[in-house]
């Protein structure tokens, strides 16, 4: 294979930090090139430079041999480069076709030429196996179409690199699965692919080559046929790391939490929750499945207090508790881990040790008579910085001067240091590292055996797949399915995800209210 886009010495430096230190990286004609690294790692301003979003400070790029440098991303696109971000940049009130011309409309004198705008997307998506209807409204498709209308976006201003950044964030495995069908094909028709992915899985199943990243550097580019996920991890990292930790036996007890016929109505862009009912056990993880924006998030913040439900009850070890605040939850037992840890989790301006003493300041120990013990606040978070791992050790450091994988375990040490009877964990890994992956997972299930309830929401399917004794999966507000670990695949899951098919196990009870115990058909 011939070099399509080469990277030599490539140098960024941003205050107080060198994001990417002399990296040399190509990309051949009609491969997929994964790219993989931990937080902070330095591979998205890598493809950022690529992508023409930052210059860099030192190095050359060479495009089919030649020096360029781009000013913008428009020079780049005009180069013959697209990134389709995380987050699509689509416009939801519009056409297919009018997203993708947008910026480049064939006009028939002064209006857009409708017809040939549709011609040009049928053709487009025809000739790289992206069939997809151009008069549909964006807004009404699914997550997988509308990151089909990306990359045609991307061909349509005629790129034969393509820049996929956590392409399969928001996908369901079914919707991965159909992606990487496309991307396979893309690479044979001669498209050049830098795919960015921290899942090991994934870039194991479709990746020509990976070239792994750490603190800045690359470290290392292998042909994906002679690696494995457990050297990537160590690669990435810089020691060995358990992928998959052992869930083991769980002895689930009486229910800690109970929900029943709980609801609430659409607002403020929130998503409506509807007759929603199930338990959670002690000793037990109960993981909640579902495409984001299908209600989980809303169903989460009704049971940590800070959404109020419309109908419904709550009960928290028999008692009711529908509609208490979050410090009532607290003190009943309930401990939350926010799915945004800065915005909603940390006070990113206190130190460490007084992050760790957010929910409970105002109490014995850490209290006396109305003011707060400093020495004693200082001894926890002492003995929590190292219990928790989190670096630098130093219970005085700012939290907004930690990585994010740090900050995570900051909140972790908080909330599971309580000793909680009820963890509600609402993507407790999202945007960590492998290594942090690994203890977050540890901690959990070590909350599990210890005999407290988790309800454990993610958007991480292996995730669910690994941790949770039982999986209730979300689709447009309701629960529509409850499953045991051992009758959940990936496959079964997925479907259940997309609204296909809801098929609530035998034995279910109340856990599968709101979907009912025969299989529902959709359309």
């Amino acid at each position: 294979m011939d070099v399509v886009l080469e990277l030599k010495g490539i140098t960024k430096r941003f205050p107080g930090v060198v994001a990417n230190d002399r990296v040399d990286l190509d990309l051949r004609r009609g491969e997929i090139h994964a790219v993989l690294g931990e937080n902070g790692a330095g591979k998205s301003t890598i493809m950022k430079i690529v992508s023409g979003l930052y210059s860099p400070d030192e190095g050359t790029i060479l495009l089919e041999g030649r020096p360029v440098r781009f000013a913008g991303p428009r020079e780049a696109i005009t180069a013959g480069i697209g990134m389709v971000h995380q987050h699509f940049m689509l416009i939801p009130v519009m056409t297919v076709a009018e997203n993708i011309v947008l910026g480049r409309e064939p006009a028939r004198g002064l209006a857009l030429d409708v017809r040939r705008a549709r011609e040009d997307v049928r053709q487009l998506s025809a000739r790289y196996g992206l069939e997809i209807d151009p008069d549909r409204l964006v807004g009404e498709l699914s997550v997988g179409l509308q990151q089909r209308v990306e990359i045609l976006k991307a061909f349509y201003r005629g790129a034969n690199i393509l820049i996929l950044d956590e392409p399969t964030a928001m996908l369901t495995p079914q919707e991965a699965r159909e992606l990487f069908r496309i991307m396979r094909e893309l690479a044979r028709s001669g498209v050049s692919i830098f795919f960015i992915s921290h899942k090991l899985d994934e870039v194991m199943e479709v990746a020509d080559r990976v070239s792994v990243m750490r603190q800045g550097r690359r470290v290392a580019t292998l042909p994906a046929a002679e690696t494995s996920p457990e050297q990537l991890a160590e690669l990435m990292v810089g020691r060995s790391v358990l992928l998959r930790v052992e869930r083991g036996e769980h002895r689930p007890g009486e229910p800690v939490l109970a929900v029943e016929g709980l609801g609430r109505a659409a607002r403020g862009g929130r998503a409506a929750l509807a007759d929603i009912s199930f338990e959670v056990r002690a000793g037990e993880i109960f993981g909640l499945a579902g495409v984001e924006g299908n209600g989980q998030q809303e169903l989460v913040e009704v049971l940590a207090g800070l959404l109020k439900p419309d109908r419904g009850t709550v009960r928290l070890g028999g008692v009711d508790v529908t509609g208490r605040s979050p410090r009532q939850l607290f003190e009943m037992g309930v401990a939350y881990i926010p799915p945004d840890r800065q915005a909603e989790g940390l006070v990113l301006d206190l130190t460490v040790a007084e992050n760790l003493a957010l929910k409970d300041y105002y109490r014995a120990p850490l209290a006396r008579r109305g003011l707060i013990d400093v020495k004693r606040l200082a001894e926890r978070a002492r003995a929590l910085v190292v219990e928790y791992d989190v670096r630098p050790a130093n219970p005085a450091a700012v939290a907004r001067t930690l990585s994010g994988g740090n900050q995570q375990k900051v909140i972790l040490g908080r909330e599971v240091s309580s000793s909680p009877r009820l963890l509600i964990a609402a993507q407790p890994t999202r945007g960590l590292d492998v290594g942090a992956i690994e203890f977050v997972h540890r901690r959990l299930l070590a909350l599990r055996d210890s005999g407290a309830a988790v309800l454990l929401s993610s958007l991480e399917l292996d995730e669910i797949l690994s941790l949770a004794d039982r999986i209730g999966v979300m689709y447009k507000g309701r629960l529509v399915a409850v499953l045991d670990a051992d009758e959940a695949t990936r496959e079964r899951v997925g479907l259940l995800m997309t609204g296909a098919t809801a098929a609530a196990p035998a034995g279910a009870g109340t856990a599968a209210a709101g979907a009912g115990a025969e299989e529902v058909r959709r359309p």
